[in-house]
């Protein structure tokens, strides 16, 4: 920071590209205008965190560091469950078992100010089991029927092996995940502000599953592959398991060092920056060739043509859109450029994409069809 001044009970902290106030009584404010230069500058937020100003980008920098001491060899995952918070969307999280999927989504809850929930589904788990019911209470008499609120009433929800749900099971996660609210008993529950479903899946065992229908399929903001570490990294992951359980046998009966966790308020902060991020009308038309690319696979190649059998619907675009600038923001950044959309094409558009039997023959995933179509649209 180049210079602090303190006005009217408020301070100003300035640099060349940026600018904020804060109260000292932590409400975080937005603040217009320019800076001592005389340059425009780009709007953002900060806070009161002991006495020290702490921008969003900063404290969502922290959360991605600490979620990173957890997870090894992991990095784009971690990257891509910071992307969909602070995009407000869901995530279904893929990968074989013991690959950190639980893990990975547990780091981030336990290192956010949030409630958290899991949901194992089974194939006997009833709808009332994931939303809630009303159930009746009597007491001196008089009876009454109240509302109790099932696991999915929590800021990061975590829907373990979801394939293994029931058709009736799924659907009931559907008014959920897109509506942000819940109808029982015909009264609508809304979800806290902060609400985010994380899903798990395994790709391999499909013996007693059900296949996620295209509806639910697409109300998935990303579709996150986690793959296997490399040596080094798996090497690292004994060391740091081993100090875990070194650390918990020694300190038993001692307090364990409890760090501060990121305020939900600056994940807020932060989706109204990226909310401010710009974007071109070349980058915009880019994300929508994109998407319309797959719709029309006879006119860019006929391998593509073979391979898509149904294409993407306008969701895609706007997940693009989200996506991309908080990869944008991620990166420090005030406008997003080809390259934050091809960063996160294929997370947005794998689990969109409706191969043909002759993709399937053929051994070409959903990846290859994402990698063909960056290959032939053109860049702006």
């Amino acid at each position: 920071m180049r210079e602090i001044t303190a006005r009217s009970g408020l301070c100003h902290i300035w640099d060349s590209t940026h600018i904020f106030r804060d109260h000292p009584e932590a409400a975080s404010s937005p603040v217009p205008g320019v800076s001592p230069s005389g340059n425009r500058v780009t709007l953002c937020f900060t806070w009161w965190n002991g006495g020290n100003y702490v921008s969003a980008l900063e404290q969502i920098e922290t959360l991605r560091s600490r979620m990173g001491e957890s997870i090894v060899g992991q990095e784009d995952v971690v990257e891509r469950i910071i992307i969909g918070l602070l995009a407000n969307g869901n995530l279904l999280v893929e990968g074989l078992p013991g690959l950190a999927k639980t893990r990975a989504i547990k780091a981030l809850a336990k290192n956010v100010e949030a409630d958290f929930s899991r949901i194992q589904f089974t194939p006997d788990l009833l709808p009332a089991d994931v939303t809630g019911t009303e159930v009746y209470y009597q007491k001196d008499g008089a009876g009454e029927f109240r509302f109790e609120p099932g696991p999915i009433f929590a800021n990061i929800v975590l829907g373990d092996e979801i394939n293994r749900a029931p058709a009736k099971v799924q659907a009931a996660m559907l008014e959920a995940m897109e509506e942000r609210q819940v109808t029982v008993a015909g009264t609508t529950h809304r979800m806290p502000p902060l609400f985010m479903v994380m899903a798990t899946q395994n790709p391999v065992e499909q013996e007693g599953t059900y296949p996620l229908p295209e509806a639910q399929m697409d109300r998935f903001l990303m579709h996150v592959n986690i793959v296997y570490p490399s040596v080094e990294d798996e090497v690292r992951i004994i060391d740091m398991v081993r100090a875990e359980e070194t650390a918990s046998h020694g300190d038993q009966g001692q307090p364990a060092e409890v760090r501060k966790r990121i305020p939900q308020q600056a994940v807020f902060d932060a989706r109204a920056e990226i909310g401010r991020i710009r974007v071109s009308d070349a980058v915009q038309r880019y994300m929508a060739d994109l998407v319309y690319a797959t719709r029309i696979p006879d006119q860019y190649s006929e391998d593509l043509n073979r391979w898509i059998d149904v294409g993407s619907s306008p969701r895609a675009s706007l997940a693009l859109d989200k996506c991309s600038r908080t990869h944008a923001w991620l990166a420090g950044r005030d406008y997003v450029d080809p390259g934050d959309v091809r960063a996160i094409a294929h997370d947005v558009l794998r689990h969109r994409l409706m191969l043909s039997y002759q993709a399937q023959g053929d051994g070409v995933s959903a990846d290859d069809v994402v990698d063909a179509l960056i290959e032939q649209v053109a860049l702006p």
